[in-house]
């Protein structure tokens, strides 16, 4: 009887096992994790943000839960899109308080930690910009106003600094510039950045098909006066885009597992298992001999100062599934 018993549980508990749905959410922390670790083997200083998704954060996903204190020391900073403005992916719309609240709510805790916050709003007024700004500086935040599509260089900038920038820390703001649509060529791209005062540049590693090489980064890790300042590379790690270079053809016919559907809002952009090994090799390569074949691994030799790692909340698109 005993045993009938005992194996009745045992059912209950391996049934239990298989039903239950991985913890996503731990799987994109190890994921940003491993990449940071990768990253940071080849250049101790080499920086890694990490953005929305700021849930992550804490092991419960509560801000008041234990902080995930492996996933906080592999990201130098964090970012945060819609703080005051931009809310529900439209400019000038302004970002409910109780909404500005929740985001807070996490914020302070990497402000804790000491970790700088990036706030990129997306304002419709230069007067909206202006409170943007004020309200992120009362906050201690790093801030940038922009357009939804992030392809301006906008002609508001706040705080200018002529001083050279070796450290996040010391930035006193920064350019988020991510689609070059508005560009006719590369050359012209990272001329007219160069000529902006931005103490940080966050930029695709890619011109349209084209990556930035080792003297475009270094052009545009000067400001006019040849002061140092600091280029990010802007990186997709939640969705795999069929513009990039790791892109085959046979994908949308012949699916890799790591491959999900087309995000509607997003054309060309595909959300991905990212715990799958596959795309692992992709973003950081399967071991030290392929690192400078990944992803990150050309962002790192092309001489980028550090990576901005999008679609976090991928964690979140798979636990709603």
């Amino acid at each position: 009887m005993k045993r009938c018993i005992a194996l009745v549980w045992v059912i209950i508990f391996t049934t239990t096992l298989c039903n239950a749905k991985p913890d996503y959410r731990q799987k994109m922390r190890e994921l940003v994790i491993a990449l940071s670790k990768a990253a940071k083997k080849h250049n101790p200083e080499f920086l890694v943000i990490g953005q929305n998704a700021l849930e992550l954060v804490t092991i419960n996903g509560t801000p008041t839960g234990k902080v995930a204190l492996d996933y906080m020391h592999a990201l130098d900073a964090t970012g945060i899109e819609e703080l005051f403005y931009g809310y529900e992916n439209k400019d000038g719309v302004k970002t409910p308080p109780k909404i500005t609240q929740y985001f807070l709510s996490y914020l302070t805790i990497f402000t804790r930690y000491k970790k700088p916050v990036l706030v990129i709003d997306y304002p419709k007024t230069a007067t909206q910009a202006q409170d943007s700004f004020k309200r992120s500086s009362q906050k201690g935040f790093i801030s940038f106003q922009t357009n939804r599509a992030c392809s301006i260089i906008p002609s508001w900038m706040f705080n200018q600094n002529e001083d050279p920038v070796r450290r996040l820390s010391h930035a006193k703001n920064f350019l988020y510039l991510i689609n070059p649509e508005k560009f006719k060529s590369k050359d012209e791209f990272v001329q007219l950045l160069s000529h902006t005062w931005y103490d940080v540049l966050i930029v695709d590693a890619f011109f349209w098909d084209e990556m930035l090489t080792k003297k475009d980064v270094a052009q545009l890790q000067k400001k006019p006066n040849g002061a140092r300042r600091l280029v990010i590379a802007y990186m997709s790690i939640g969705e795999a885009e069929d513009y990039r270079y790791y892109w085959k053809d046979e994908w949308k016919k012949n699916k890799p597992a790591f491959l999900e559907k087309e995000n509607p809002e997003w054309k060309g952009n595909f959300k991905v298992r990212y715990w799958d090994k596959q795309w692992h090799k992709i973003v950081y390569g399967a071991g030290e001999e392929e690192f400078g074949n990944s992803y990150s691994g050309k962002i790192v030799n092309a001489g980028f100062d550090g990576v901005y790692l999008d679609v976090l909340d991928a964690a979140m698109y798979f636990e709603e599934k």
